[in-house]
């Protein structure tokens, strides 16, 4: 999909700040915004302008032998974060940072998901993911470690519980995307995995999902539909 080269940085933790940000694209393209939104939930009724979080400032740093991310997220309209991504991106002075659950398998297979047609990102193929929310805001900082696991039980019905969730992270930098990628394993080979998560992603109204697939090879992997930091993870992970 983007042809931005991906970095990927290994990292022990991340602190997120939230504090206010003057968006300049938000604030001088308004108007482009609003015709924008009018035209998607033309289309696609179901999206919400809601309020999520993008990120104004990243860095990563050693202290005291620990790898951190420490970074900065501000508020904004759903509307203008799609504006944004559907404009190409045209302000290069924020990120859309996000965590992911890498879901696997006891063996191995890494377990994606497909969006459904009402979606922002229909068709398309990543681990369970979410743009940052006031949901994920916890006594002032943005909580991507718990975003992770929200996101995952909203969109395939697998609770916390249920895996084992790694201390740390894989942070994958693809220009205007900051995915955020943390190890998540189910007790149980992959294809089992998945074909209890169709069964429960079929029970839920109004699913984010389609269903999920497995992934335990480099030809299995659909670089048309999967973005590029998504492929950079899996290439990375299934080589080691």
């Amino acid at each position: 999909m983007s042809e931005t080269p991906v970095k990927m940085h290994a990292i022990d933790a991340i602190e997120a700040s939230v504090a206010p940000f003057a968006w300049r694209f938000a604030q001088e393209r308004r108007t482009d915004i609003e015709t924008h939104w009018r035209n998607l939930t033309a289309l696609k009724p179901a999206l919400f302008d809601g309020r999520v979080l993008l990120l104004s400032r990243a860095e990563f740093i050693h202290d005291k032998g620990r790898r951190l991310l420490r970074s900065a997220h501000f508020e904004t309209d759903f509307s203008a974060f799609l504006a944004w991504r559907d404009f190409g991106f045209p302000d290069e002075t924020v990120q859309n940072c996000f965590a992911m659950a890498a879901l696997r398998g006891n063996d191995g297979g890494f377990i994606l998901g497909q969006m459904g047609a009402h979606t922002a990102n229909a068709g398309q193929i990543y681990f369970p993911a979410g743009t940052p929310d006031r949901n994920d805001i916890v006594d002032g900082r943005l909580d991507l470690a718990g975003s992770v696991a929200r996101e995952l039980e909203e969109e395939t019905g697998l609770k916390a519980h249920e895996a084992a969730f790694a201390d740390d992270w894989f942070v994958l930098d693809a220009g205007p995307r900051l995915g955020c990628m943390k190890l998540v394993t189910v007790d149980a080979p992959a294809d089992e995995v998945a074909r209890d998560l169709n069964a429960r992603i079929a029970s839920q109204k109004d699913a984010e999902l389609t269903g999920v697939c497995v992934i335990r090879n480099a030809r299995e992997i659909d670089p048309e539909r999967m973005p590029a930091f998504v492929v950079a993870y899996l290439d990375a992970m299934l080589d080691a």
